[in-house]
C-alpha cells in the first residue's frame, strides 16, 4: 500500500512540475521574450525600393526599415533585419522564426483571420502598370485573360486574380518590370509610390499607370495570432502613434516617397 502511495506521490509531483512549468512559459509573453534577448527580429525583403531596399554602398534602408529601427529604438533593443522572398516571410512569422514583419503589407479579411496587425503605419494605392505603348487596359476589369507578374501570394497576385488575370510568380519588383519590358507580362500591379519611385531611377523605360484604385489600402505589421503577442502589438502600436504625432513619420515618407503617405486622408 505505501509502494502504491509512493507513486501516486511522484505522479502528483510530475504532474504539479509540468503544469507550473506550463503556467510560466504562458505568463513569459513575446514582449518579454524580445526584451530578454535585447533584439527584435524583423522579416523583410530587402529588394522592394523605396519601402526595404539597399543603397548604393549597400546599407539596408527604406522607409520600412526607418520604421523598423524606431520600433526597436521604442522598445528599447536592437534591431536584427533578415531579407527574404515575400512568400517565406509570413511562414517565417507562422513558425516563430521572425518577431514581426515590416513589408508595406497590406491588411486584408484574409491575412487579419491569421495575423494579429498592428494600426496602419501607412496608406497604400494600387496601380496597374503597363507599357507606354499599351492601351487595352482601361479598368481592373481589362485584367480578364491577362499576363501578370507579382510575388506569390501578396495583395498584388491576389488582386489580379480576382480580376481574372494569370499571375506569374517572381522573386523581386525588378524581375517584374523585366517581364514587363520584354512583353512576356501585359501587366503588373504595385504600390503607386513604387512605380514613381521606380521611373525616377528608369525614365527610360516608357512605362505608364493604367489604372489607379480609388481607395487606398491600410499598410501595417502583422504579427503570429495569439495572447503571447497582445503586449507587444500594443507596445508597438504606441510607438507609431507617438511617432505619427512627432511628424517623424510624415518626414520619412517624404524622403522616400516624395510625398506624405502616413496619414490616411
Amino acid at each position: 500500500m505505501r509502494k502504491a502511495y509512493g507513486y501516486i506521490l511522484v505522479i502528483l509531483l510530475i504532474f504539479l512540475s509540468v503544469s507550473c512549468s506550463r503556467e510560466g512559459d504562458e505568463e513569459k509573453d513575446l514582449l518579454d521574450t524580445i526584451k530578454d534577448k535585447g533584439e527584435i527580429t524583423i522579416a523583410m525583403e530587402g529588394t522592394w525600393a523605396p519601402w526595404t531596399f539597399h543603397d548604393e554602398d549597400d546599407v539596408l534602408t527604406g522607409y520600412d526599415t526607418e520604421v523598423g529601427k524606431l520600433i526597436a529604438e521604442g522598445l528599447g533593443v536592437e534591431p536584427v533585419f533578415v531579407e527574404g522572398e515575400w512568400d517565406g516571410l509570413l511562414a517565417g512569422i507562422d513558425a516563430g522564426r521572425y518577431d514581426i514583419m515590416i513589408n508595406g503589407v497590406d491588411v486584408t479579411l484574409e491575412r487579419a483571420e491569421k495575423y494579429d496587425f498592428s494600426i496602419p503605419y501607412a496608406y497604400n494605392r494600387t496601380a496597374v502598370i503597363v507599357r507606354g505603348d499599351d492601351d487595352r487596359i482601361t479598368c481592373m476589369e481589362d485584367l480578364l485573360g491577362m499576363h501578370t507578374a507579382n510575388t506569390i501570394s501578396s495583395t498584388y497576385a491576389e488582386l489580379a486574380e480576382s480580376y481574372g488575370a494569370e499571375v506569374t510568380g517572381v522573386d523581386d519588383l525588378n524581375q517584374t518590370f523585366e517581364l514587363l519590358k520584354s512583353g512576356r507580362i501585359d501587366a503588373t500591379l504595385n504600390a503607386e509610390v513604387t512605380y514613381y519611385d521606380y521611373m525616377k531611377a528608369h525614365p527610360e523605360s516608357g512605362f505608364r499607370i493604367a489604372v489607379l484604385a480609388d481607395d487606398p489600402t491600410e499598410v501595417a505589421i502583422p504579427m503570429r495570432k495569439g495572447s503571447e503577442t497582445e503586449t507587444l502589438r500594443t507596445a508597438i502600436n504606441g510607438i507609431l502613434e507617438d511617432i505619427s504625432a512627432s511628424g517623424k513619420l510624415s518626414a520619412l515618407s517624404l524622403e522616400f516617397f516624395g510625398t506624405d503617405i502616413s496619414q490616411g486622408e
